[in-house]
């Protein structure tokens, strides 16, 4: 499925998530649940900057989920995020049974600016969601915010 301009709205909001990150000192990734009707029923942005690296928005999302919502509602809910999900996050989306996602920059995209930059590579293998959780319904990059994005990047990454 391509990227509707309705995708677009929803997918602003996590870049704006993602500054807001990015103000709070914090690495710049930012997402929202978005159910069945339309209605954004959770969001947040990543929280790893007092040393807990498994505090990001997607993870939050399927701990939420899991919590609140019937596996049927999980299914037809959409997680939009700033940047493609690492594999804790794709494995939690899938293990708790998420409907579709859509990304602004993927992961490629964000591990070839790291590498340019000359930042060193994270513990853990940039894996695209698709390789993690092939079951589930992925869209993105949005090429209409790349380069707000690789801007927020560059801001807390680049050397």
């Amino acid at each position: 499925m391509a990227i509707s301009d309705t995708d677009l709205k929803h997918l602003r909001k996590c870049v704006a998530l993602a500054r807001e990150a990015l103000d709070a000192g914090d690495q710049p990734f930012g997402s929202i649940l978005v159910d069945y009707t339309g209605t954004t029923v959770f969001s947040d942005r990543n929280r790893v900057k007092d040393g807990d690296e498994t505090q990001h928005p997607e993870f939050a999302i399927a701990r939420w989920a899991a919590e609140h919502l019937s596996p049927q509602r999980r299914a037809r809910a959409t997680v939009y995020t700033s940047g493609e999900h690492c594999p804790m996050c794709s494995a939690a989306h899938a293990w708790v049974g998420l409907g579709r996602i859509v990304y602004a920059t993927s992961t490629e995209q964000l591990t070839g600016w790291l590498s340019e930059w000359g930042v060193p590579p994270a513990p853990v293998a940039p894996l695209p969601i698709s390789t993690v959780a092939p079951g589930v319904a992925v869209d993105g990059p949005a090429a209409e915010l790349t380069e707000e994005m690789k801007d927020l990047y560059a801001a807390k990454f680049r050397a």
